[in-house]
């Protein structure tokens, strides 16, 4: 039976003429078997690192609107070479850049959201016999500006496209085979993870995975979208994959499925600032108007009158953050402003910790038994995450990736 599958590759996979040249091949394997494909295409890799370059080389401080511009052309060469590959090779084949394919998004420059996507011209194409190739990473918004989605945006392309031409599957090929219960390059024993539901997708996603783009999982996941990652220098078409869908389609329901990390956190405390209504927005209200997201959030009980808030962000917003915080802390009257850079993120995930206790005092004995310290707790139904310092990182992920015995999943 045909079917409609949308297969996005990234920077790696079409790196060279070369790999266009492989990728060319593979969509038409896909073709031969009576399947209708559309094909959603990175930037060669490197290639938005040299266009920022440039960017910064000429005017660092420039409108985010110029950038779009500028950074939106990496992925219409891509396109290009390959829907002329593809005609090379007796296959008709149309390229779409963000703007032609109608991917519509707000107007939030170099972060914008997809809105909706305008298939029509896409579907005619498609029910002409033709293979649809649109760039990535890239939309129009309502005034016709060029807007880019942020990095890992080419996934979200692929899965919003996949949802609005009704796809039976949307395929992300990366240069690994899957997804593994953790980062392989730090555990060596990590497994394949052959099928995985939606949900822990996008909680691992959420808590450092960098397999898919979190955004990609959000709307698969809100519009119960399949997504099979595989690898793109696997010649077998049918080879290891992961499948990342609905709960109710696997059959087994495992504890623990995974440990996600995050190296990029930072952590800030404010320490004796009144206890009273109000008083988290007043100190989180100032960090959320600089753009900046908070992840974790704990505020200790008020002892006279007075409490302490400590939260994380993002590495990258570190100065930037302590910097407001201290500012808000000297007009609340704190006793002190401080903050932490070397802290690291540890996550278990499973849809079977819905039903089963334990799992979180597990987690903790674990790491007890590697002296290793744990500053911050957060909880979901299917997940667990604490802080730690960043130098135990690595053992701490070892640690819980063998109390779990995911070494053992199959």
């Amino acid at each position: 039976m045909s079917k409609l599958i949308v297969q996005k590759y990234g920077g790696t996979s079409v790196g060279s003429v070369e790999r266009i040249q492989e990728v060319a091949n593979r969509v038409i394997r896909y073709r031969n078997r009576g399947d209708s494909v559309v094909v959603v295409l990175s930037a060669m890799s490197g290639e938005t690192n040299k266009l920022v370059e440039l960017i910064n080389a000429i005017n660092p401080k420039g409108s985010a609107r110029e950038k779009d511009v500028i950074l939106s052309t990496g992925e219409q060469v891509t396109i290009g070479l390959l829907s002329l590959a593809l005609e090379a090779k007796g296959c008709p084949a149309r390229s779409y850049t963000g703007t032609q394919a109608r991917v519509m998004t707000d107007n939030a420059h170099c972060k914008a959201r997809i809105s909706k996507i305008e298939g029509d011209k896409l579907t005619k194409d498609l029910d002409a016999g033709r293979v649809v190739v649109v760039a990535g990473f890239q939309g129009v918004d309502n005034e016709g500006n060029i807007t880019t989605l942020g990095r890992g945006g080419s996934d979200t392309t692929a899965v919003a496209l996949a949802v609005a031409l009704k796809a039976d599957e949307c395929q992300i090929y990366t240069d690994v085979d899957g997804v593994y219960t953790t980062d392989p390059r730090m555990v060596p024993e990590a497994t394949h993870i052959p099928k995985l539901a939606l949900e822990e997708m996008l909680e691992m996603a959420s808590q450092g995975s960098k397999v898919l783009q979190i955004r990609a999982v959000e709307f698969a996941y809100k519009y119960n979208m399949p997504i099979r990652v595989l690898s793109s220098f696997d010649d077998n078409d049918d080879g290891k994959s992961t499948l990342v869908t609905r709960e109710e389609d696997i059959m087994e329901e495992v504890l623990v499925r995974g440990v996600a990390f995050n190296k990029d956190e930072a952590q800030l405390t404010i320490t004796g600032v009144p206890d009273q209504p109000g008083v988290a927005y007043k100190i989180l209200g100032p960090i959320s108007d600089a753009n900046i997201e908070v992840d974790m959030i704990v505020q200790n009980i008020g002892i006279d009158g007075a409490t302490d808030f400590t939260f994380t962000i993002h590495r990258n917003d570190y100065d930037e953050a302590k910097k407001i915080l201290c500012e808000t802390g000297e007009k609340l009257g704190a006793k002190n402003c401080d903050g932490d850079d070397k802290i690291a993120k540890i996550s278990i995930i499973g849809g079977g910790m819905r039903s089963h206790a334990g799992v979180a005092s597990l987690m903790f004995e674990s790491l007890a038994n590697e002296g290793i310290n744990i500053r911050m707790i957060s909880t979901s139904e299917i997940k667990v995450s604490v802080v730690i310092d960043e130098k135990y990182l690595e053992l701490a992920v070892r640690s819980l990736h063998d109390v779990f015995d995911l070494g053992d999943c199959s």
